[in-house]
């Protein structure tokens, strides 16, 4: 329809795409792709910050009918080195800036210690084949990046490549309940799950986002999040869909996102809470014009209404959401003269999304009484990679069960009250205690280890570890040490307590409850 409209603008190269050539950016790199040899049902990887390159590659690898798979940029090598070979990947597309972790990852032999240790730690029984060369399967490393960046010995310019195709258009061979893409998450067991969603899914999630928001064919959304997260791939999707243009930094900065939106009019966006609360705090705040701000969605966690104030008076409406990566984004949103209204609340369902509140028998609670949030939708995943018993138990009778504990008021406002799978949330990130125990358990002298979330002003909530060791001379920064390489940084528990003895009950389950009691400030 406007083919010469402002579609994307990447902020971190200075690139502005029409939706024209934004189409043929992405039909270049299809063919890329098909040239490689990459086809209907293939994994290819993203290994990229935000950018032009990363969303004309994911419509790419949808046109072929083949699988994205985007990578955590935050994650260890050890971590990464588990998604690419559970996910099968066979083309690896990273950023010139992540060629140190993907060399690692590369030279990583089928035998290596490190690898084997890590699916240890993860509870995988199964060993890599002996018969692979590399700890990965993946088959084609492609470097993105600029003339002047060394390309790796093992990879292939993808710049080269592009170079060299054509931008036809290709016969799409994707569509509907086949799979899209495949975006992991940490488990609850410490073993990263692959969401699995479909090119239905995908539309279902993306119209839903799109009739539940206010939004308007001018409009200049800025996608603030990293692009491995459903919180903005979902949004950069919708953007297409509804012909508005996406703005798109390489990465957070305080400072910059003013002058962002005062330079790009930004009218909209999706943040979680950590990001507001660092904005408030830089001058830029009140030097720049944010008038063309109508309204910014936050996730991740409960938005305080301290910062609900300090926004209203800058003329900022702030919107409360919830979602999950298993429902591809929408859950509840909280819009509206309700956000003052009820705050605290994770709003209603978005459009095209049932959500019920349910005991322990999947019998319907009342208004006010606690129970276990399910959602149906036809955004919700078609499954977890390789995971039927993980599936089955997290989507029962048609519905995703979340974990989240919750209560619904008489107008049917959901308030979300407790985490069922003891789920930290970190600066918007998802920690789960389990996958950090795992690894410090496997220090010599610790006889067990529990994590819980503690409040911190800043993130949210940050991990803290108890440790039970018979090891007297084991130290805090002895347990950084271990776990760096083992897990991302943002993982690592920001506090420790070591202790003689942690409670549990009679069958010998940590009793983390009496550990918040006890230690949390309340």
């Amino acid at each position: 329809m406007h083919p010469q409209k402002e579609a994307f603008v990447d902020l971190g190269c200075g690139n502005r795409l029409s939706y024209s050539e934004y189409n043929l950016g992405t039909n270049r790199a299809a063919n890329v792709l098909v040239n490689l040899g990459v086809g209907k049902g293939d994994r290819v990887a993203l290994l990229l910050q935000n950018s032009a390159d990363y969303m004309e590659l994911f419509f790419a690898i949808a046109k072929i009918g083949a699988i994205c798979v985007p990578l955590n940029w935050r994650l260890s090598a050890d971590e990464l080195v588990y998604i690419l070979k559970d996910s099968g990947a066979c083309i690896l597309l990273f950023g010139a800036g992540f060629r140190k972790v993907v060399a690692d990852i590369h030279n990583r032999p089928s035998d290596s210690t490190d690898v084997q240790r890590w699916l240890q730690l993860s509870g995988v029984s199964a060993s890599i084949e002996a018969n692979s060369t590399n700890a990965v399967d993946v088959q084609r490393w492609l470097q993105l990046g600029g003339a002047s960046d060394v390309v790796e010995a093992f990879a292939t310019s993808f710049e080269d490549l592009r170079c060299q195709a054509c931008d036809d258009e290709l016969n799409p061979v994707g569509f509907e309940d086949d799979p899209l893409y495949i975006m992991y998450t940490s488990g609850t067991t410490g073993l990263p799950k692959g969401a699995i969603h479909t090119h239905n899914t995908v539309m279902w999630a993306i119209a839903s986002m799109a009739a539940t928001w206010e939004m308007r064919q001018s409009d200049r959304f800025l996608v603030a999040l990293p692009l491995f997260h459903v919180g903005a791939l979902s949004p950069a999707l919708m953007a297409v869909y509804c012909g508005i243009t996406a703005v798109v930094p390489s990465g957070f900065d305080a400072v910059g996102f003013w002058k962002v939106i005062e330079a790009e009019r930004v009218t909209n966006s999706l943040v979680v809470p950590v990001m507001l609360t660092s904005m408030l705090q830089v001058p830029e705040k009140a030097l720049c014009d944010h008038s063309s701000l109508r309204w910014v969605a936050v996730a991740g966690a409960p938005v305080p209404i301290s910062l609900l104030d300090a926004y209203r008076t800058c003329g900022v409406e702030l919107q409360q959401l919830y979602g999950l990566t298993e429902a591809c984004g929408p859950g509840c949103q909280l819009t509206g003269d309700d956000v003052a209204r009820k705050v605290g609340s994770a709003g209603k369902p978005f459009l095209h999304n049932d959500v019920r509140v349910v005991d322990v028998t999947g019998k319907d609670v009342a208004p006010g009484e606690r129970g276990e949030l399910i959602i149906q939708g036809k955004h919700v995943m078609l499954g977890y990679w390789n995971l039927p018993d993980a599936t089955a138990a997290t989507l029962r009778d048609g519905w995703l069960h979340t974990g989240d504990v919750v209560i619904v008021d008489e107008e049917g406002f959901v308030f979300i009250v407790d985490r069922m799978k003891d789920m930290i949330i970190s600066g918007g990130e998802n920690i789960y205690p389990a996958e950090i125990e795992k690894v410090i358990s496997n220090l010599p002298g610790v006889t067990g280890v529990a994590i819980i979330g503690q409040p911190d002003p800043k993130w949210g909530e940050t991990p803290v570890a108890f440790i039970e060791c018979n090891d007297p001379s084991l130290t805090e920064e002895m347990v950084i040490k271990f776990c760096v390489g083992k897990l991302a940084s943002y993982k690592i528990p920001k506090a420790m307590k070591f202790v003689d003895v942690l409670p549990r009950t009679s069958t010998g389950k940590l009793k983390k409850t009496v550990l918040r009691e006890q230690f949390l400030p309340t």
